[in-house]
């Protein structure tokens, strides 16, 4: 992984044993499942001019392809992959620099490859799981979530979950509950709440009738390492989200459905800004807007629930509690609980 981008990635991570207890409850992989999978996940080391090293993740696809992020590659001199102390030496590459997406092609690689699924059947708050190798630690470690967003970009979308990742997990595996691969963990949002974002599958079946080449500099740079103003809106859009500088958030989201009129995220942007500006009777109607297009937008709820709360409206507040059960029981029993507190 290349130092500057390294650096603006948060290091944490959590071992195999504290992971696991989560898993019943959030109805994922078993043990014996996850173990399973582990000879797929592949570390990717990588050696720079300056003698320096850095690693990074990588998961087995068809055709003696590993898929891994540009950005772990970018300017090395030589690459490789490990498992299971066993290095493995790539013949060829093919990169999607402006993507961040590149294929480490490797002859006879005795590792199973991990079955794709398109991101147009997946569904916001679906369960999903991160395998990767956050800390340069020696096995994958996993990460639980679900599926947040979906932002539309450049022919597919963008995954957002909150199977959170760290260092060295650049390249890593988010996978479905049926072991089907989903995504490349590639980029988060900085500070504190971070949104962890994927890139689609879609990118990697393009990528495979790319043609090989066999160089690792750099030819562009990774779409969301751009300019502020240059980034897609789903990005421009947090800092001032997690501020709270609702008048900054308003502009984009209002600047986002503009060129994007289809876009739901765009609209939950904005109700969220109306919200936060006390525009209610607005806010409602951009909410409400939301989770009709989309029944599984439990942001858009949760929106929806704060403006009940604030007005008192138990009814409202129970109505949507109701819809977020079957999304998150969790969620929908804390604002149960608010609801009781009402006078």
């Amino acid at each position: 992984m290349s130092k500057l981008i390294a650096s603006k990635l948060m290091l944490s991570s959590l071992s195999l044993s504290l992971l696991l207890p989560s898993l019943s409850a959030q109805a994922q992989p078993t043990r014996e499942e996850l173990f399973a999978m582990f000879a797929s996940v592949v570390q990717v080391t990588v050696t720079f001019p300056d003698g320096s090293t850095g690693t990074g993740s990588g998961v087995v696809i068809e055709g003696d392809h590993v898929a891994t992020n540009c950005h772990v590659l970018a300017n090395a001199n030589g690459a490789n992959i490990t498992k299971l102390q066993q290095a493995y030496t790539p013949i060829a590459l093919k990169a999607d620099w402006k993507h961040d997406l590149c294929l480490l092609k490797f002859d006879g690689l005795p590792m199973k490859p991990m079955p794709l699924r398109d991101t147009a059947s997946l569904q916001y708050e679906e369960p999903v799981f991160v395998l990767s190798y956050p800390g340069d630690n020696p096995v994958p470690q996993p990460s639980f979530g679900s599926v947040k967003a979906l932002y539309p970009y450049d022919g597919s979308v963008i995954l957002r979950s909150d199977a959170s990742f760290a260092l060295g997990s650049s390249g890593g595996a988010l996978f479905d509950q049926n072991k089907h691969l989903i995504g490349i963990t590639t980029f988060k949002s900085p500070g504190r709440g971070s949104y962890f974002y994927n890139l689609p599958v879609e990118w990697i079946r393009k990528l495979l009738d790319a043609p090989e080449i066999r160089t690792l500099t750099a030819t562009d740079m990774p779409f969301w390492s751009l300019p502020e103003q240059e980034r897609p809106f789903f990005m421009q859009v947090v800092i001032p989200f997690q501020k709270r500088d609702w008048a900054t958030v308003e502009q984009i989201a209002q600047t986002w459905h503009a060129r994007e009129p289809a876009n739901i995220d765009a609209l939950y942007y904005l109700g969220s800004a109306q919200r936060g500006l006390k525009k209610l009777s607005e806010a409602r109607t951009t909410f409400t807007s939301v989770i009709t297009q989309n029944p599984r937008h439990l942001d858009a709820m949760s929106g929806l629930a704060e403006i009940a709360l604030s007005n008192g409206d138990k009814a409202e507040a129970l109505r949507m509690a109701a819809l977020m059960q079957p999304l998150d029981s969790y969620e929908a029993e804390t604002l149960e609980k608010r609801i009781s507190a009402l006078p």
